[in-house]
């Protein structure tokens, strides 16, 4: 999440005016055990794990592609908005986004110099007594092994089971782990790839999201995967025929700047892949705590299903709850998942366990 976000939009305002698609529960999506994909049953059976409410301190690995150019959160969003300081970096630095987009800083990111044992040694000094891993951004590129999207760091990027290796080397110094998964949003998120410059020598060119396909990675480091499939697909790209930045940004600002958590209606498909990545996610790493970057639960029901998964499978392997983290919640839904406060705080005593997160500088690197 960026202050991006809260200047971009009234959050949630267009999500309630527009149409949830493919909400309904899918039979045995909760798997077996006490839960429903309700919120009345999440409520009633969930109080949080005592490990939560003594840990007082996590750190969280908030670490991705975006990071590499140094030049703060939401990069991958903003280097296709025209007028935007992002973009005039991308443009210095790497070239016109039709040519050189997201996509090719993906393949700079080598993680050459990630060593994890020592950052945790700094993490346990520091007090920490849980982990978070971050699995997957706005930007859609899964950070695990991934088995359902082949846009992940084992197959691109580091080369390495980012989120395996957090996993591993926390569970052998008896803490606790998690993951977070921002990825609900990325459908949405990436549709200024889709768009052009409005203005100026290249003004109408698309950018890369609207012209690669999986024949152009053909004999690169990309080989053999689809564009695609990254960059969710065109949702929302803007029409021919724009012809300033102004009239562009308020193109996007009303469409696919806004915050929403509903399921797109015209891409079934995105929602499908996020679903089977989730559960992935937590079937192979089984984590204490997942945090989800939504107001509420992402995806509408979709959201209900993986968190009541969760609670049921986390019952199986340990006998005890995990944290699920969203944001903004509505008092009573404060006692069927973890409410977590990005960058604030509770003004007065709160009668269930919550969460702030924050970070030093942007979400994302900014030198």
């Amino acid at each position: 999440m960026s202050s991006t976000r809260r200047t971009l939009l009234k959050a949630g305002l267009a999500a309630s005016a527009l149409p949830v698609a493919g909400c309904a529960t899918v039979p045995g999506a909760a798997g077996a055990g006490p839960f429903k994909p309700t919120w009345e049953s999440l409520i009633a059976g969930y109080t949080a794990p005592d490990w939560f409410r003594d840990a007082k301190l996590g750190i969280w690995a908030h670490w991705g592609p975006q990071c590499v150019p140094e030049f703060g959160d939401w990069y991958g969003r903003q280097m296709y908005i025209q007028g935007n300081p992002f973009y005039d970096h991308h443009l210095a630095n790497y070239g016109h986004p039709s040519e050189t987009g997201f996509l090719n800083i993906i393949g700079q990111w080598k993680a050459e110099a990630w060593r994890p044992e020592e950052l945790l040694d700094l993490y346990e000094a520091a007090g920490a007594r849980y982990i978070v891993a971050m699995a997957q951004h706005h930007d859609n590129l899964d950070l695990f092994d991934s088995k359902h999207h082949p846009w992940n760091s084992t197959r691109v990027g580091p080369g390495k089971d980012i989120v395996g290796t957090w996993e591993r080397l926390v569970r052998a110094r008896g803490l606790r782990f998690g993951v977070s998964n921002h990825g609900a949003h990325a459908w949405h998120w990436w549709q200024t790839a889709y768009g052009y410059d409005a203005e100026g020598p290249k003004a109408g060119r698309r950018y890369d999201a609207a012209t690669l396909t999986r024949a152009d990675g053909a004999g690169t480091w990309w080989d053999g995967l689809d564009p695609q499939e990254l960059y969710t697909g065109p949702t929302f790209a803007p029409p021919n025929g724009i012809g300033s930045i102004a009239e562009m940004n308020a193109w996007h600002d009303a469409r696919d700047g806004q915050w929403i958590e509903t399921p797109p209606e015209t891409n079934p498909a995105f929602t499908r892949s996020w679903v089977a990545r989730q559960k992935d996610l937590v079937d192979r790493y089984k984590p204490d705590l997942v945090y989800f970057d939504n107001y509420g639960l992402p995806l509408g029901q979709h959201g209900l299903d993986a968190t009541a998964y969760l609670y049921n499978a986390s019952l199986a392997w340990r006998g005890e709850l995990p944290v699920v983290n969203g944001k903004r919640l509505e008092p009573e839904k404060r006692r069927g998942i973890v409410e977590t406060v990005e960058r604030g705080f509770n003004d007065s005593l709160m009668p269930e366990p919550w969460q702030t997160d924050t970070c030093i500088g942007d979400w994302h690197y900014n030198r």
